[in-house]
């Protein structure tokens, strides 16, 4: 399946310590990790095979530099959603009051890229990508271990989020869950007539400080993940909770403080 204009593509992983974040995240969702090589940078590759193979291809990571740290990144994992156009999608962003965080650039052989904030706040990246080949980072269509397999957003004002997400990204309501008091959590799927889901929007949990995309990531069981992040020094947001479909999933801050999920069966 060829990526079109608001698929998930990519994720980015900023860390405290790339050679720690490599180990803890190898043993908890089985990557392999492998330098990327670019020049003046030491970004590195999560993948969910040896590496040889780009179908494989998860994220990728890299340390937080103190010129980032000076601009206010922190730990966090960050989706790359595919744009036909970098510029023109900045520009309607910010016209429906997005933030731009990094402003667009080129990178050779790869594309051109754009970090920006929802106007709740939610960071993420754009990507106009340069390769002809589809993305599998994201299994949108059947479960791949070690893939992406969900992305959520909690956010302050959900209706405002799917408005924008929306006019950006084509995005639409498919169902919803009655959550009780919380209120509901709310499906999403392309806007193009293709049939899966991307994820979906909830309001934010008592005691989560500010809007957030999670990403959750597919193991092959969930409480052999979770004896993993507690051995590595990570902490448990969400103990394994059944859902819909018979698997489980759990949240949690890794050693360093970024916050991911995962999703896999009990077996």
């Amino acid at each position: 399946m060829t990526n079109k204009h608001g698929d998930f593509i990519w994720y980015e992983l900023l860390t405290g310590d790339a050679d720690a974040a490599g180990d803890f995240y190898g043993k908890v969702v089985g990557w392999t990790s492998a330098r990327a090589g670019q020049p003046g940078m030491d970004y590195r590759f999560f993948s969910s095979g040896d590496g040889s193979d780009t179908k494989d291809g998860i994220g990728g990571y890299m340390a937080i530099t103190p010129e980032m740290a000076s601009g206010g990144a922190q730990p966090c994992w960050l989706g790359y959603i595919a744009v036909d156009d970098a510029d023109a999608s900045l520009a309607k962003l910010t016209a429906a009051g997005g933030t731009v965080l990094m402003p667009a650039m080129d990178l050779d052989g790869v594309g051109r890229i754009a970090m920006a904030a929802d106007p709740q706040g939610a960071p993420f990246y754009i990507m106009k990508d340069a390769s002809n080949e589809a993305s599998h980072a994201f299994a949108a269509t059947e479960p791949k271990m070690g893939h992406c397999g969900w992305n959520e957003l909690s956010s302050s004002d959900p209706e405002a989020a799917k408005n924008f997400y929306g006019a950006l990204f084509g995005w639409m309501k498919d169902s919803d869950m009655d959550m009780g008091p919380i209120g509901k959590y709310e499906f999403w799927k392309p806007g193009d007539g293709r049939e899966f889901m991307l994820g979906a929007v909830m309001p934010l949990m008592p005691g989560m400080p500010a809007s957030a995309w999670t990403y959750y990531f597919r193991v092959a069981d969930i409480d052999s993940a979770v004896a993993a992040i507690k051995a590595g020094g990570g902490k448990m947001l969400q103990e394994p909770t059944e859902i819909p479909g018979g698997d489980f999933s759990i949240t949690a801050v890794d050693p360093h403080g970024a916050a991911f999920g995962l999703v896999g069966p009990r077996t």
